[in-house]
Formats: structure tokens, sequence, C-alpha cells
């Protein structure tokens, strides 16, 4: 599945092959450019290619988790589902890279190891696990937000003599856990979406809960054929209403009034309907969930009853709800009969802040209180996200510096796309872009489009070299930082701050003013020369965009 003959210098190295490699790729294509893509699976997906655990699907609805760019393809492509499972977004994938011919440009099975930058040429050199390099005039980072499993660091895990997996790493062939005793530690959104699925098989499932978190009922179905007609003769409104939208979604409702305004009962009832509607909109039933702790606890609070309502043991249901825990401000997740699942005698709930883990055994896992032996051993523990994938790759310039440097107390960037001192170096949904808290298949599509315009601008313009100016990055960091600081979103131990890894700094890295504002702050910051960004020619003179 590898290219055979992988070219030393391209125009432009992009570095991963799922949504947003390949469509960048597409558009790169489009505009005459030569390519390379690298890829560290052995086949497109991104993170749905590793992402296969048991239960694995979609939290934004099918019809709009797809691309846009083409009308053909959204209206031939069937989908089966509310909330795709994670074959057929790979199945989709596939298609889309069959469709577009776009595997013929990818090498796979590879991982860039370094991508230095030589001032004095102006390019990068991009350098492989395999020692492979090749030169362009552009680098783009298409590595993704959540593609970074990051496996905890408990003791004696070398020592465990069972199978261990990490939900973001599963095996291709897939897991059988009939018959056997199952721990799975992590109850994060692939934690929650896997753990009903594992209970059908294990003989018995420990599940060890550092923190409880707040999940909503998916409200999954199969998509009726009328609806889906529907929907695919209003796709042009529907997209371009998901593109002014805040989260990148049409279907999501855009609330006018406070929760402290509604009366008890009426909150009741809003609360209601949404959980009944299902899905991730439940947080925006009022326009001040977000923003006032006082108006997230009435959301809390009905969440947690409903937790209540759905665990038989009041014992059990009181571990499994969420106290200390704003709602939303720690990713929420979707299930389908997860608190259910605890009900059955066979599944034990493990409460880590009564007694913590210490480690490791060679038979399976020991808390403060006791050890549990277990067969099989499964990590839910999620990513290193948003910068994780950047930084394990050695980027440089051949000055020195080094975006981990740069980055080291917390990532800057200029709009979540370039960064201040690397130059033709882009990155798709980056840190201080909506990313992770949008629509992602909305962003990454804006994203991809912003570059190749200025792609084909600079052409245009004869300018070979762009490079984020610091003035601007730091007021764009500036700015990310107030907007969430208005918000309760930093208040939350997420990792969308980061708090999942030992050591990263506490920086809230996603930009909340919504897909729409963002969008249109993009559009008007290339619609006045790219401002903010400098530019220089083959000759080697400057030029600023406001100059």
């Amino acid at each position: 599945m590898t290219t055979k003959n992988l070219p030393t210098s391209v125009d432009v190295v992009v570095v991963g092959a799922g949504f947003a490699g390949l469509y960048m790729l597409h558009r790169l294509r489009a505009l005459g450019m030569t390519v390379q893509v690298f890829e560290a699976g052995s086949d497109v997906g991104g993170t749905w290619f590793w992402n296969r655990y048991p239960g694995a699907r979609c939290d934004v609805e099918s019809m709009e988790y797809s691309y846009s760019f083409s009308d053909e393809l959204q209206q031939e492509w069937a989908w089966t589902e509310r909330y795709a499972t994670q074959p057929e977004i790979l199945r989709y994938v596939n298609h889309v890279a069959d469709r577009f011919d776009l595997r013929r440009s990818v090498q796979f099975k590879t991982r860039v190891r370094s991508a230095v930058f030589d001032e004095d040429q102006d390019q990068w050199t991009i350098t492989t696990d395999g020692n492979a390099s090749v030169t362009a005039h552009f680098c783009i980072m298409a590595t993704g937000c959540l593609s970074a499993a990051k496996v905890p660091e408990i003791a004696g895990l070398s020592n465990f003599k069972g199978d261990w997996y990490h939900t973001g790493l599963w095996p291709q062939e897939g897991v059988d856990f009939s018959g056997k005793v199952v721990a799975v530690i992590g109850t994060g959104s692939s934690g929650i979406q896997l753990i009903p699925e594992v209970a059908k098989q294990a003989s018995q499932l420990y599940v060890f809960q550092r923190t409880p978190t707040f999940s909503l009922p998916a409200g999954n179905r199969p998509l009726q054929p009328q609806a889906v007609l529907e929907t695919k003769k209003n796709y042009a409104e529907l997209r371009q209403q998901a593109r002014g939208s805040p989260a990148g979604v049409a279907s999501y409702p855009v609330p006018t009034r406070s929760a402290l305004d509604a009366t008890p009962e009426e909150r009741e009832a809003a609360y209601e309907v949404r959980w009944q509607a299902g899905g991730t909109a439940y947080t925006r039933t009022y326009n001040d969930v977000m923003l006032s702790q006082a108006s997230n606890e009435t959301a809390a609070d009905f969440a947690r009853r409903k937790i209540a309502s759905r665990v038989h043991d009041p014992v059990l249901a009181d571990a499994l709800s969420p106290k200390d825990v704003l709602i939303g401000t720690k990713r929420l997740c979707l299930d389908d009969g997860y608190f259910e699942t605890f009900n059955q005698n066979h599944v034990k709930l493990v409460d880590l802040r009564e007694a913590p883990i210490q480690d490791i055994t060679a038979e399976g896992v020991r808390t403060s209180l006791t050890e549990y032996k277990v067969d099989a051993l499964i990590f839910a523990t999620g990513f290193d996200a948003m910068t994780g994938a950047l930084l394990n790759i050695d980027i440089r310039t051949s000055s020195g510096k080094t975006l981990a440097k740069s980055w080291a107390a917390g990532p800057r960037t200029y709009l979540g796309l370039m960064t201040a001192g690397f130059p033709n170096l882009f990155t798709i949904t980056g840190p201080g872009s909506p990313s992770v808290i949008s629509n992602v298949m909305v962003s990454i599509e804006q994203h991809v489009e912003w570059i190749t315009d200025c792609l084909r601008f600079m052409r245009e313009a004869r300018h070979t070299h762009i490079e984020a100016d610091l003035t601007a990055q730091d007021a764009w960091v500036a700015h990310v930082n107030e907007l969430a600081n208005a918000t309760l979103y930093p208040l939350g131990n997420s990792w969308y701050v980061g708090a999942n890894i030992p050591g990263k700094p506490r920086v809230f890295m996603p930009y909340v003013g919504g897909v729409g504002r963002y969008r249109q702050k993009c559009t008007e910051i290339a619609a006045n020369g790219y401002e903010g960004f400098r530019f220089s020619a083959a000759d080697g003179a400057q030029r600023s965009a406001d100059t």
C-alpha cells in the first residue's frame, strides 16, 4: 500500500491522510501543485483508521459529519444511521479516496520524524522514520487533534502477562473478549462507547473510574429514506447554515434565553425535550449554560437525576454521578446504554477516588485496597490532544528555533493556521481555531479552503514565503484567551486544557467564539491582503499585508 517511487522534491508535503489531509491533497492538485502525503497508518482514515474499538461512533450526525465540497459526493453517499459507526465512516473515507484517486499521492506506514526549514533555501526537509527525505516549499500538518494516543504512566505495565490495548490504537483484526475478565481504565468518550460492548462478551468487567462523566443519550436510530431525501434536497442551505453557526452544526439550536429567566417547571420541560431528542445540543437549551455557573448547575442537576433514574443501586448511581464537574466543560459524551450497563451483575465500578491505582501487576491492576486479576486490560485514556501529534515531530528551523520551545508554555498560533517563526508551515484545525469544539468537518473544509486560497494568492503575487507576524499572533492568542476566560470551559480539568497529560501547560486551546465568527474573521483577514502575515518574494523583497 506504499508509494514505490518517493519524489525527492515537491511543492507541498502534507502530513496525515485523514479527512483533513485528503481534502488538502484534493485541493492542492486542483491548484496544479505537486504533493506528497505521509500517513502512519496502512490506509486512509486518520482517527477513524486507528479508533476501531467496539462501539466507536461519531457524536455529530452523519449527514452533517461529511464533506460538503462535492455535491455529487454528498448526493451519492448513503448514510444508514443518525450517528455513524467507525466502520461506516471508514468506508466513507475509503470511498472518497477512491472516487478522487487520492491514494497514489500517499506514502502509507510512514511516520514523519522531523521537519526542518532551511532559511537560506526557503524550503522544508521532511524526514521519515525510514530515513527518507523529501524537500518541499510548503509543509501542511494535517495530523489531527485527537491522534496522539496517551497510555497512562502506571508503574508495572511491562510486567502484565495478559493482553492490553488502547482505544486509539485498536488492532485492525479486532479483539474477542468472550469469557474473559477485562479491566477498562478510563470513562471518557471512548470508554463510555466501549464499555457496554465489552460487557456483552466479558465474563467479568471492571471499570476503573477516576472522574464521573456526564453522558447524554445519543438517540441513535436508522435514517429514514424520506428524511435523507429531504436533507439532500436542502443540503446547500443546510451547509451554509452550518458554516455560519456557532458549532458548525445546522441542526443545533441557537438559544436566546437565560436558564435563570425560566421557571423551574419551564426548565424541566425544556431540558426534557432536549434530553429526549438526544445529542450534544443539550447544553444549548439556554444561552448561558456555558457562561454562568448557576445556569450550568440547572442543566447538571437535571442530568444527575437522569443518571439516578438509569442505575438501580442508589450508591452506585451516586458514584457514577459527577458532582464537582461543570457540565460541558469536559467533552460531552453520547451513549447507548452506558449507565444501564452497571445494572448487570458481572460489571463492577472501581472508584479510583476511594482507592487509587498503585501499579499494574503480572496478573492485573492493584489499587490501594486490593488487586483485580484480569485477562485483558483496556486503556480508554484518550489523547495528548491538539498539540501531541505536532510536538511528536521535531519541527525546527536551520537557525535552531523549535516548535517545542516556542510552545513550551502552551501553543501559540495565529488563527490556528500558522506559528510565528516557522515560515510556510500551516496547521489544519490547530490550537487557536474552533477545531475540537466544532463539527470538525466544517472546520477542516474552512481551513483547507483558506490555505488553498492563500497559496493561490502567493503564486499570483509571486511570493514564495509566508510567515505569521509575532505581534498579530500575540494579539490573537490574547483574544482566544479572553473569549475562553469569559466562559466556564477553563474551569474543567479536561483535555481541552491538557489536564490529562502530566506536566502539560494548562491552556484552553480551542477558539470558543464560534465557527461563524471565526470564519468571518479569517475571510476579512484574507480580504485585507492577509493582514497579520508577512510575505517575501524569490528575490528576497519583504512585504507585509498592510504595506
